[in-house]
Order: structure tokens, then sequence, then C-alpha cells
């Protein structure tokens, strides 16, 4: 027998294995009687005998499940050719301490280099494709074939692998490459990254060439198992799904003729969101500016930033808000372009800032808006870090491929003075943009594709699936926190109406429209969910739905006579600000003399040790004569001499645009740089001792109009009290930037 073989061939015998000395009474006695059938459940540890061993191998082959496991994995070890030898040296090793699983370890050491190489780019090719097969389409529609990249018999591996143990440990690796992560067999393996990364989520991150950012994301991703939601969470979360839903049926039933451009179809945006800034607040973030187009708009004003719902009814019944005489209200623009600003705790008790910005019917242009007033929000702060304001920007599918003016902001990303510490992209992915099919909008496999050129990592997710909607949300979160660049979600879902919701999408997309008429809503999944497995019952349902509906009625109803008690779209910074009906008296803008000269000479001085192009050290000299003289002084230099007292007045002053640190006609020379050093002095940024860093920031751009004055307009909406420049030539604003206005 294969067991009496391997006792011969074997040198050490493992101790809990090795024979018992002979002794000569005992040689001479009979055989060993036939050990009883009970003992045939004995544990590993306690075999004594060739005999005993024998009968438990004969029980193993009629039925593996008649003996104790670890006999099981023993004989299991030998069926696949693990030889006694290294079964004998991993139990040596055992005995000792230096392996936690003896027969796991005799298993990995009959791997050879090849399989171990084989099983690494198994493992790299889910994390490179898998969400090519992840289950993203909530209709079933996109039906992609099966890469073969990810079937293990490519790597040369059979059915009589599957249930082998493998070591996939490999050095300063995370996730399921990790060293330390238990020995699995390949079927384990292969469920696990399946689970991973070919289920509801599908993740995009291996372009990031960044080991330790990877890493990081394999420590949450490659989990040993899935990590649940407890109880509370889910009902959280249920709670939150009700009311998306639900404020969409209120309003459809309630205007039923009104373009309201809902939610319907992905209606998991709400509790994601709402996760999402939870998650982010709970990380030292107390302040968060959105900026997205009309899709949502109104379920995301009323149940992410708590816009009053009584206001928005009132809105849809056409009255014209009046405030308190005197004040700014805004502008007559419709109810889905409008913003609003509020405070709103979260569900650990914190206090956030919700910032939604007004978006005209330009799609994408809101953008850079956002990032210039989230800018603006740390700067003011002294926000150093980015880690107290934050920006999330929502956008369409074939907005987010098709619009330029979604490159040019995520191209600002990393510049240093237009960079916000991230920003977090959430795709409402209806996979159809207005009546157009994603193959005749894009030419690349996704529409984030065009983020993967900035290094970011992308989470496509299917958002029939409210618990991965919130995972990957508040992952983002996380990720924006910790490492401060940009993410985008990527909520794959579909519009149940047409483009707004008196329109016929049977026209041109009759096929997804039969799949939505018969699909079951998100909400509604979820309750199945919940009440197949246990997590709550139909009365727990029936309260919910009933409170929720009890408090869209109150909230109609007090619609009727909503007045606005105050502003809510302007920062803090503009309380008292005049409205365009009120006109102010001209005011004496001149300074005295003498503070001309003294910022003036201020903002000629090079410091000790500075060498300045003698060109420029020319131009400076002659600027200190004319504000000595006070004649013919140049346009730049009055521009430097306001600023300058702009700026001992204790006001911001920020310039930007392409080449204004030197001016396009060589004229400002605001930025100087030593020709030896490399080094940049800015005269303006020390007009007087004490002076904050940045408050006086020339900078040039990257080579955009249509983005970057979009961000210093947004930058200029935060505080009144500065002034906020883009310098362009008249042909770019006029062919180009005047969109964003």
């Amino acid at each position: 027998m294969a067991l009496l073989h391997m006792a011969k061939q074997c040198r050490a015998v493992p101790a809990l294995l090795r024979f018992r000395p002979f002794h000569t009474s005992l040689a001479q006695k009979d055989a060993p009687a036939p050990v009883p059938l009970s003992k045939l459940k004995d544990s590993f540890n306690d075999g004594t005998s060739i005999a005993y061993i024998e009968e438990l191998e004969q029980r193993y082959k009629a039925d593996p499940s008649s003996v104790d496991k670890t006999w099981g994995m023993f004989f299991k070890a030998l069926e696949r050719g693990v030889p006694g030898e290294a079964i004998a040296e991993a139990y040596d090793a055992f005995e000792k301490g230096k392996v936690v699983s003896p027969l796991a370890t005799a298993a990995v050491s009959n791997q050879t280099i090849q399989e171990s190489m084989r099983l690494v780019l198994l493992v790299r090719a889910f994390q490179v494709n898998g969400h090519f097969a992840a289950t993203l389409d909530p209709l079933g529609l996109d039906k992609r074939p099966l890469n073969p990249e990810l079937d293990p018999a490519s790597y040369g591996f059979t059915e009589a692998d599957l249930d082998r143990e493998f070591f996939l440990g490999t050095w300063n690796m995370s996730g399921f490459l990790n060293e330390n992560r238990p020995i699995r067999t390949l079927r384990e393996t292969l469920d696990r990254l399946q689970e991973t990364y070919c289920g509801n989520i599908g993740y995009e991150y291996m372009h990031i060439p960044d080991r330790d950012r990877c890493n990081w994301l394999r420590e949450r991703i490659e989990t040993p198992e899935l990590v649940p939601f407890s109880r509370e969470k889910k009902m959280h979360t249920l709670d939150r799904l009700a009311w998306s839903d639900m404020f969409e049926t209120f309003l459809a039933n309630k205007y039923t003729a009104a373009k309201r451009f809902g939610l319907e179809g992905c209606e998991t945006l709400i509790p994601g969101m709402k996760a999402m800034i939870d998650k982010i607040t709970d990380m030292e973030c107390n302040s968060v500016v959105i900026g997205m187009p009309h899709r949502g708009r109104l379920n995301v004003l009323a149940n992410v930033v708590r816009k009053p719902m009584a206001q928005i009814f009132s809105e849809f019944s056409g009255k014209k808000l009046k405030g308190p005489e005197g004040e700014y209200t805004g502008s007559g623009d419709v109810k889905y372009h409008l913003g609003t600003s509020y405070n709103r705790p979260t569900s650990s008790g914190k206090m956030v800032h919700l910032s939604l910005m007004a978006n005209p019917s330009h799609l994408e242009a809101v953008n850079p808006l956002v990032l210039g007033k989230t800018r603006a929000k740390q700067f003011y702060s002294d926000d150093n870090e980015r880690t107290h304001h934050a920006a999330v920007l929502l956008h369409g599918d074939g907005a987010f491929s098709g619009q330029g003016i979604v490159y040019e902001t995520l191209d600002l990303c990393g510049l240093l003075d237009y960079t916000v510490g991230g920003t977090i992209h959430l795709v409402v992915n209806n996979q159809v943009a207005f009546t157009t099919d994603p193959k005749e909008s894009r030419s690349s496999p996704y529409c984030t594709d065009v983020a993967k050129a900035l290094n970011v990592p992308i989470f496509h997710v299917n958002a029939d699936s409210v618990e991965s909607v919130v995972r990957v949300c508040e992952l983002a979160a996380e990720w924006r926190q910790r490492w401060k660049t940009d993410v985008v979600v990527d909520l794959v879902c579909y519009r149940k109406y047409g483009h707004n919701e008196i329109d016929e999408p049977m026209f041109t997309q009759p096929l997804m429209y039969k799949a939505i008429r018969q699909h079951k809503a998100a909400h509604q999944r979820y309750v199945e969910q919940l009440l197949a497995e246990g997590s709550l019952d139909k009365a727990q349902v029936r309260t919910i739905h009933d409170r929720i509906q009890e408090l869209l009625n109150q909230e109609y109803e007090a619609g009727r006579d909503y007045r606005p008690s105050a502003k809510d779209w302007l920062a803090s910074h503009w309380q008292g600000f005049m409205s365009p009906a009120q006109l102010s008296r001209i005011r004496n803008t001149g300074v005295k003399a003498d503070v001309l000269k003294s910022v003036g000479h201020a903002i000629t001085a090079l410091p000790d040790g500075f060498t300045a192009h003698r060109q420029i050290k020319k131009v400076y000299e002659q600027r200190r004569a004319m504000i000595e003289s006070g004649e013919e002084v140049d346009w730049a230099t009055s521009e430097a001499l306001a600023f300058a007292t702009l700026l001992s007045e204790g006001n911001h002053v920020r310039l930007s645009g392409q080449d204004v640190e030197r001016g396009t006609f060589s004229h400002r020379h605001a930025v100087l740089h030593d020709q030896n050093t490399g080094a940049k002095y800015i005269p303006l940024a020390n007009v007087f001792p004490g002076q904050k860093p940045y408050q006086f920031t020339v900078c040039n751009s990257s080579l955009s109009e249509y983005g970057v004055l979009g961000f210093e307009l947004g930058y200029s909406m935060e505080n009144p009290n500065s002034l906020v420049l883009w310098e362009a030539q008249f042909g770019d604003f006029a062919n180009t930037a005047q969109v964003g206005c």
C-alpha cells in the first residue's frame, strides 16, 4: 500500500507518526487486533500503528467523510502526489512551531515554481481585466465575450487542481498576494477572485503606477472574506433608498405633466452619496461643494443637501419666490437648474456644510466652478492639507466621455495653484446619451476611460445593488481623504423614462425600454432581499414606508404658503451684500501718495543675492524711477501698484491665465527667476511683513480657456472682498471661454 511504501522511503517520519521502538516482548506477540470502528474517527494526532493507519486509509477510500478531517487532509495530500518526505519535514517543522498548518505546508512544498508564476499571473489577470466580466448592467443587455485570461485553463490548471492547496504570497504585495494570507485551494481562490472582481463591482486601478496606492486599494478590496453589512446598516440603507424612490413617485403623482428629470433607474445614488458624505465627514471634512446636471437634481436637493421639500413643491407650483425686501433671492431659472446651501448632520452626529451650485444647460459647465469654489474655501480657512473642504461632481455618461470641459477640469487636479486635493466624480451612467447609444457616442469601452489619463481609480458598479453602491462610495471617500487625488464611481444604471418624463424613448431604444418596463426597481429588489434573508419583516417595511409618505404629505401642504427666510446660495462672506436692485454710491478708490511710494518700493526691490536677468533688472530699476518721480508710469507698474494697495488693505488678489506670470507681451514680470539657481521670487507676495502666503497668487494656467475661466469664476463666488482675475486674449474668451459665464 502507498502508506507502507512511504514508511519504507522516509528517512525521518514526523514525531506524531514516528513508530515506537520495537520491544522483544511486543515483537513476539501476534498481530494487533482489529481497530474498533469507533476509533477510526480518532484525530490524525493520535495515530500509533501501521495497522491503524492502514485501516484508516481503507476507510477513507471508501468514504472520505468517515475519518477525522486531519486524516482526510493527510490522505488527500498523498493522492495529490505530495512526497512522503515533504509531509515528514512539514510535520517536523510543525512540532517545532515553525508552521501553523503542516499538511498545507507539505502540499505547498509540492508546488512548482512554474505553478507559482502561473498563479500570480492568474490573480493579476483578475485585477486587470476582472471588471470586463463583472455583472454591471442591471438590464442584462450588455453581453460581453468571456475573457480567456480569466480562465484558469489558460494557465495550465485542470479540474484536478481545483482542490489542491496553493501558496500565493509575493513580496511587498497586499491583498490576495500577501505573504501572510492563509493557504487556500485553487477553487477557494477562484471563488474569491470572482466574487471580488466579477460581481456587482468592477475595479480599475492597475493603471496607477504607484505600488503603495494599489496596495492600499487591495487591502480594502481583496479581503479574505466579503464583510457583510450589519443589520443596522441595512436598515439605514433601506430607509435612504426608500426616501429616494418614494420622493420621485410622489412628484410623478402630484405633477404628472411636469419635467423634473427624475432619478428613476438610479435611485441608489442617494444612499450612495449620503454614505460617502458620512464617511468623508468622519475623516475630518466639514464642507462639500457639489456640482451636477439636471437628472436627479431635485432628489439630491431634497434628500442629500436637505433643501426644504416644501420649497421644492412650492417651486413646482410656479410661484415666484419673494424673500425679505432688498435681499437677493437668485435667478428665475427653472427648478432643475437651481442650487442651494445648507448645514446638515451626518449619521454619526457630526455637522457638514453642503453647497449644491446652480448649473445651466451646458451640461458639464459647472465642473470647474465647483473646483474654484472649493479651492477658495480652502484658502480662506487655511486648509492647506485640503482635508476639510472637498468637491463632488456628478456627470452623465455621454457628457463625461464627450464634453471637453471634463478633461480640462480633470487636468487641473494635480496643478499646484488649482488642485483641491482630489474630486469625487459620480457618473450616473444611463447607458444612453439623450437618444444616442454608447457605441455611437464614444470610442472606448467605458465612458470613464478619459479619467485613466490622470492615474485615478475607477469603480464601476451595478446601480441595482444598493449595498455595492454604498461600498464603492465609501471607498471613494476614503481614497480622496487618504491620497488627495480624484476618484471616479461609475454607477451603471438605466433611465426609466426618456430624456425627460414626457419624452418617448421607444422611438430610438425599443429593446432597452422593453427590458426596463419589465424590470423591478432597486428599492423593491432590496426589500425582497432583506425579507428573504430575514433582516427585517413586512411590518417593519410598512412602518418605514408609512412614515416617509406621511412626511411627504406634510411638506406638500407646507409648500402652498412657503416663503424663503434667507438667501441660501451664497457663502457667509456675502452677508449684507447689496442686491442687484440696490445702487451703491460712487466711492473714492484712490490712495495717498506716500502709500503708493511705500508699496512701490516693496514691489520693485529684489532680495540680496538674487541674480535677476539683466533685462528684468533694468525693467525694475525703471519702475523704481517711475514711482520716485510719479511720472510716465506704465501699464504694468500701475497694475502692480493697484494689486499692492489692495493687498495692503487685507484683500486677496488672484490672477491666472496662460502666461500671466511673465505676461503675454513680456510686460508684467510678476514672477522673477534667479539666473543661477532657478529660484523664484514674487515681489507682490512680499508687500509687507507677515503677508499671508498666497494672499497674492499669480499662476500660469494650463492651455485651457473654458475650464480655467470657470475655475476663477467659482473661486470669486466665495468672497466678495477679493480681486479674482482671468486674463486672456479676446478671441480666447469669445471663441471658447464665454460659455462658462
